[in-house]
């Protein structure tokens, strides 16, 4: 009887123990979760620019119910977290300037220094916008000279993930120097040194790019998932199988949106002026594929970053590969039709590199070009200034008899043959059998007309439609190439290719 009132008294003094344990660690975490420390998202930090003349959005996470404070300039804002620890001000438009020092009160205080009010750009895409300023062209001299205190520098660190992340992994806002440059995007620089010296602002350059990547893991799941060719995937996808693809197949083209969750959603609250964009390479053999997924990704990051008309600028395919004795069909060619047609979405530009890549490099080491055109588009898009930013785009066709005339727009003040003998090359013609050869073509006012003798009644022309078509030389007097173009609609070699 003693023996089972001993251990029925100590059972009883283990659970007592156990319950009081149990209410003092649930009143520790209780305690803890109160005064949780006020943390920021990565993308905050000294040295950043903020988004001019927009709604500056400030977030982050503390403990449940805890009062912070936020307080840039001569404006102050308080927030209460919710039951999820996070909490949100939207601080009012400020103009151009700086510098300016931002606090975050809680139950710590947060400092960030140094902070500029100016137009922050997203540069994204593949191998070609993550190429560095210090593998470019005449990286010694660009880097010596790379003094813009005014140009702030992030890089999103390379992750994957199968669910949208609400942070990143890491990264910090750096002064453009001499010792933040060289590893930094070199279309990203070079645009945003043009953007910079034009408009007189500061500007920041949130670089988020991978090499080799394919278009459709940079879309979020809800749009990909709205495209017929990947909704069954996506539909036969559960949370396990997330789980699953990305320990087996942690690359970023194993699955779609991986990148957009890691690399793109967590700087989505982010205001921003606008998108540079270089991709296209990873996709070119389902080029009409293509027409699809990219239109799809342009209205996905709108609908992220909540502006309808959110300047996207993007750089079409350059030259690639050994050139053709002969008019071929052309996967690339065919690519950059697919980008071309995505300017018939409003606040888009084209920077045409037909003319600087190289046969055997699918890397062109000329990255100061590109980021001068990207600039343009972006100065006629995003800043409203009435300048020639495009060279010539096909218009219209009309057939004479045995020969073809062509109309442009874009030709500034004027068409011209970049060729020390004035003969333009590049074009190609066909028949009703399909068959293209090439063309005989000149300038007549701002007009192209083109014939062969080969072809007697002429229905279609193509130019600069080849992997690399090295020598297409139609320039408008600015000194901006023509986009290659077609103008027929026969089936092409990527059609129905998944």
């Amino acid at each position: 009887m003693k023996t089972l009132l001993f251990f029925g008294r100590q059972n009883s003094m283990k659970k007592s123990l156990r319950y009081l344990f149990t209410g003092f660690t649930a009143a520790v975490f209780f305690s803890l979760t109160v005064t949780a420390n006020v943390r920021m998202p990565v993308i905050f930090s000294d040295n950043m620019v903020l988004q001019r003349d927009a709604s500056i959005r400030i977030w982050g996470w503390a403990g449940q119910d805890e009062r912070v404070t936020v307080i840039l300039g001569d404006q102050k804002q308080v927030a209460r977290t919710g039951r999820d620890g996070q909490w949100e001000v939207n601080l009012s438009p400020m103009e151009a300037g700086g510098p300016f020092n931002m606090r975050v009160e809680g139950s710590n205080s947060l400092e960030f220094n140094n902070i500029l009010i100016g137009d922050v750009w997203v540069c994204s895409g593949q191998s070609n916008m993550e190429w560095p300023v210090n593998r470019s062209a005449n990286p010694e001299t660009e880097i010596k000279n790379a003094s813009y205190p005014e140009i702030r520098l992030f890089t999103v660190p390379r992750t994957t993930g199968m669910s949208p992340a609400d942070d990143l992994e890491g990264g910090e806002w750096l002064e453009c120097s001499p010792e933040s440059i060289p590893s930094f995007s070199a279309v990203g620089y070079y645009f945003g040194r043009h953007i910079h010296r034009e408009s007189g602002v500061p500007v920041g350059l949130l670089h988020s790019s991978w090499g080799g990547t394919v278009a459709e893991t940079w879309i979020s799941r809800e749009t990909i998932a709205s495209l017929d060719d990947f909704s069954d995937m996506l539909e036969n996808t559960g949370n396990e199988d997330p789980d699953k693809i990305q320990a087996e197949t942690p690359g970023p083209n194993s699955f779609p949106s991986l990148l957009y969750n890691g690399m793109i959603n967590p700087i989505t609250p982010f205001s921003i002026k606008g998108i540079i964009w270089y991709q296209g390479e990873s996709n070119a053999g389902r080029a009409y594929q293509y027409r699809e997924i990219f239109p799809a990704l342009i209205a996905d990051w709108r609908k992220q970053w909540g502006q309808d008309e959110l300047p996207f600028l993007f750089v079409q395919l350059a030259n690639f590969m050994a050139p053709v004795s002969e008019p071929a069909e052309s996967d690339w060619a065919e690519l950059r039709e697919a980008q071309a047609m995505a300017l018939s979405l409003p606040a888009t530009g084209m920077a045409v590199a037909i003319d600087i890549g190289e046969a055997d490099d699918i890397h062109p080491l000329n990255k100061q070009d590109v980021g001068k055109r990207l600039a343009l588009s972006a100065l006629k898009v995003a800043y409203g200034r009435d300048i020639v930013h495009s060279g010539p785009v096909y218009n219209s066709m009309s057939i004479e008899g045995g020969r073809i005339r062509l109309s442009f727009t874009s030709v500034g003040s004027g068409l011209m043959a970049k060729d020390k003998y004035g003969y333009l090359k590049g074009f190609a013609i066909a028949g009703e059998d399909r068959e293209f050869h090439w063309a005989k073509a000149y300038i007549d006012n701002d007009e192209v007309v083109l014939y062969c003798d080969k072809v007697k009644s002429p229905v279609a022309v193509r130019y600069a439609w080849a992997n690399n078509p090295d020598d297409a030389n139609l320039y408008n007097t600015e000194g901006l190439p023509a986009s290659p173009f077609r103008t027929d609609e026969w089936p092409g070699i990527t059609l129905g290719v998944k």
